[in-house]
């Protein structure tokens, strides 16, 4: 017979031919292969589970342990605290640590730790100095006057002035802002010029003009907020919204001082030269100082004591005694002003020039 019905066909026949025609061979064994891979897969997940609840434990038992050293040492050094302190009567224990820049009275900055830089010209000098003698005390301050070439002198001023010194030579270094004068080179090389005398003991540098009025009193007190250690270059704006717009509202204005400290003014020192001759199209010393200011990457910190304003008032050593005051608040409550006391005819950069007669209309 050669057909048969396929369901009389013994089944392993059956079986054996469905294979052979797909192309199958039997393989001895196959059974045990697939019973093995579930047990597999159970017994790695048996292992990664005891694995992360072993690692989950240590991690909680850790952080309790860290939580009760913390709580005894809190404890230990509240108890410290409490048996240590003889004036607190209720200690408070949640005080915080940090706390703004302080000094204490040993370390506090004084008025022997500034020094002032005063930019003058031989040509005013006659005039100028009688500004200076109203604020300065050569006896607690240190300061230079620093002149574009040599004056006279009377033996007695040596009580009432700084010393005096000659800026050294800037005709190296490129100028051609035809509004200005090349005085703003060696103007804006004061502080460095100051610094390299190696004066020791110096937190700060304060620059100003021949007719700018520091009240020390309180300059002291507005540079002991901050950390002489670090970069700061501290003043104030033209209170000319003009002279802001035209020059910057980010630059101290130096016919109202300003101050430097020291460790910014030995950066400055390094790299001034260099930054004088890539700004040769620049008015003045101020706008100079701001720009090497901002290539170190130091803004200014603005403090309103530093003024720059005019001002009339009657000054006695000039023999008159009319005018009034502009503003009262300065001198009690100001680092530093520019006073001008003024002819109408006669002005310069910083206001008014000095006059003998009558003041500001």
């Amino acid at each position: 017979m050669v057909t048969q019905k396929l369901d009389q066909l013994p089944e392993k026949s059956v079986w054996d031919q469905m294979r052979t025609h797909f192309g199958g061979t039997p393989r001895p064994g196959g059974g045990g292969r697939a019973a093995v891979l579930p047990r597999l897969m159970v017994w790695l997940t048996l292992f990664v589970s005891v694995t992360y609840l072993a690692y989950a434990l240590r991690l909680v038992s850790t952080s309790q342990h860290r939580c009760h050293e913390d709580h005894q040492f809190s404890t230990s050094r509240r108890l410290f605290n409490a048996t240590s302190s003889d004036s607190a009567d209720t200690p408070d224990w949640n005080q915080t640590v940090l706390r703004p820049h302080t000094e204490d009275s040993q370390q506090r900055t004084e008025l022997k730790h500034i020094v002032f830089g005063i930019a003058a010209s031989a040509k005013l000098w006659d005039k100028r100095k009688d500004y200076i003698k109203l604020w300065y005390k050569p006896k607690e301050m240190r300061g230079i006057v620093w002149l574009d070439s040599a004056v006279s002198s009377l033996p007695e001023e040596a009580d009432s002035l700084p010393p005096v010194k000659i800026s050294g030579d800037t005709s190296r270094f490129p100028y051609n802002n035809r509004k200005g004068h090349r005085s703003a080179l060696r103007i804006s090389r004061i502080v460095s010029e100051t610094l390299r005398l190696g004066l020791s003991d110096v937190r700060w540098f304060v620059m100003g003009d021949d007719d700018t009025v520091f009240v020390t009193d309180n300059l002291v007190r507005v540079l002991r907020k901050y950390d002489h250690r670090q970069f700061y270059y501290i003043g104030s704006l033209s209170e000319s919204h003009l002279q802001n717009i035209y020059f910057s509202y980010g630059m101290a204005y130096g016919g109202g001082g300003f101050a430097i400290s020291y460790p910014l003014a030995k950066a400055l020192s390094k790299i001034q030269d260099r930054c004088i001759h890539r700004y040769p199209g620049l008015y003045g010393s101020d706008d100079r100082i701001q720009a090497c200011m901002a290539e170190l990457g130091v803004p200014l910190t603005k403090e309103l004591g530093f003024h720059q304003v005019r001002r009339r008032f009657c000054t006695m050593f000039m023999g008159t005694c009319s005018g009034s005051w502009r503003h009262t608040r300065s001198l009690r409550s100001s680092p530093s002003t520019t006073s001008t006391w003024c002819s109408p005819s006669s002005r310069t950069s910083h206001g008014w020039r000095p006059s003998g007669g009558s003041p500001c209309p």
